[in-house]
């Protein structure tokens, strides 16, 4: 699943449409199948966490269109007449104006609510590592209010602090050199661990090829997310890969067991 800084940067494609009056629009979802933005501007689109946010204008009207890739959503924009990078089989919304077409496909989530309502939709989501909300001190007690939860899954969970997903939750965990089951009470520098995880976010808002490492080759950009069986790059031993989470959700999980003991609570 794509994470905050991934979301981050489709925000700013979709932000090309800022200013633009939509000429037409199509929901092919069937709770908005009759909905019709024509006319209406584009005035942002922002995210929070992992969620997107297209805000319209249409004289009284505030809409906001609420989006979430989920495992295959994207969004492309093209230029009027322009070919389609994917089958329009795949296109959940089309946005167009008269400089500007927005295709979201196989968007995980697709919603339109009135402006005023958005908190419906995104207000249960912690403080945003990319976000103007960015509040650490509120991220550090929502974590803590869990003591012995594993880390990984509460920084999995997006509403203690929003826009990490399994790829940062196991680099954070080796770069702290703690295992991802370790219970979050027992981790010995919780402030220096949400510090890196804002870091690193904001070093990869701006590039689509995402690294931990600083080292943007292609088999060098990860200290253990997917290279399970591979080297550690601190000490050799072979990464562990293993299926991790609540009983349905599990995610794959990547640590050293070298580097990484899994540590009890305080």
């Amino acid at each position: 699943m794509p994470e905050g800084d991934t979301v981050y940067r489709t925000a700013r494609v979709l932000d090309q449409l800022r200013g633009e009056v939509l000429t037409h629009t199509d929901f092919r979802v069937p709770q908005h199948a009759t909905a019709d933005l024509a006319g209406g501007t584009v005035v942002e689109t922002l995210t929070r966490g992992k969620h997107l946010l297209t805000r319209v204008d249409r004289g009284d009207e505030h809409w906001t269109l609420h989006t979430h890739l989920k495992m295959e959503g994207s969004w492309k924009v093209v230029r009027p007449g322009q070919r389609w990078p994917r089958s329009a089989t795949n296109a959940r919304v089309v946005l167009e104006t008269a400089r500007h077409t927005a295709i979201g496909y196989s968007l995980g989530v697709v919603e339109l609510v009135d402006r005023a309502r958005e908190a419906v939709v995104v207000g249960h989501l912690g403080p945003d590592l990319l976000g103007p909300d960015w509040d650490e001190e509120v991220a550090l007690a929502n974590l803590a209010r869990e003591p012995g939860r594993p880390l990984r899954d509460a920084l999995l969970d997006q509403s203690n602090l929003a826009g990490i997903g399994n790829m940062y939750a196991a680099e954070l965990c080796f770069t702290s050199g703690v295992h991802p089951e370790t219970p979050v009470g027992a981790v010995p520098d919780l402030r220096r661990l949400v510090r890196r995880a804002r870091q690193m976010l904001e070093l990869n808002k701006e590039r689509w090829v995402q690294s931990t490492t600083g080292d943007l080759r292609e088999r060098e950009r990860m200290w253990v997310y997917r290279r399970d069986r591979s080297p550690c790059r601190r000490c050799g031993t072979p990464v562990v890969v293993e299926m991790q989470g609540p009983v349905g959700r599990e995610r794959a999980s990547y640590w050293c067991p070298a580097c990484q003991p899994l540590l009890t609570a305080r």
